[in-house]
């Protein structure tokens, strides 16, 4: 089962420093990474910088197509207007579907804001004691999602990369 996780920084740079944090634990099998994003949001600037990790990324890649879906969901929504409700409304469901709630995106609305960052990884067979001790001297906050293995599964088949 995969885990799609945020852990909301209170700076702006330690997300990126928190990266190298993951890498260790990918490298001490504590942790696999299947796919991993940061956003960063420096004050002042009316919406937030994202990256895919791309160097941490497996086989089991989603591709910029997901991050990009989810991002404008959680960030850019509001910014839309009403206009695009219903394909907004339709975007909501579809994220839904593969087991990104409107708990998650809320939680994440609400605590990545100007002037802090998080780090988005979709994750498997975590030694979560070990994860958590790695990120206690972060101060971060961590919001979850559990996937279930169908949800993971249409997760997959709709976001997944094609070569």
């Amino acid at each position: 089962m995969a885990t799609l996780t945020a852990w909301v920084f209170p700076g702006v740079a330690d997300a990126d420093r928190a990266v190298e944090t993951l890498k260790g634990l990918q490298s001490q099998q504590l942790i696999n990474v299947q796919d991993a994003a940061v956003v960063s949001w420096e004050p002042g600037k009316k919406k937030p910088k994202t990256r895919q990790l791309n160097n941490m990324t497996g086989v089991g890649a989603m591709g910029g197509a997901f991050w990009g879906m989810l991002f404008g969901l959680i960030f850019f929504v509001p910014l839309l207007g009403a206009a695009v409700g219903a394909a907004v409304g339709a975007l909501t469901g579809s994220m839904t579907d593969v087991g990104i709630n409107d708990d998650f995106i809320n939680a994440v609305k609400q605590k990545v804001t100007p002037g802090t960052s998080a780090l988005f990884a979709l994750t498997s067979d975590a030694v979560q004691d070990r994860v958590f001790e790695a990120f206690k001297g972060f101060d971060a906050e961590l919001v979850a999602s559990n996937l279930s293995a169908d949800e993971e599964a249409k997760l997959r088949e709709v976001f997944s990369e094609h070569d």
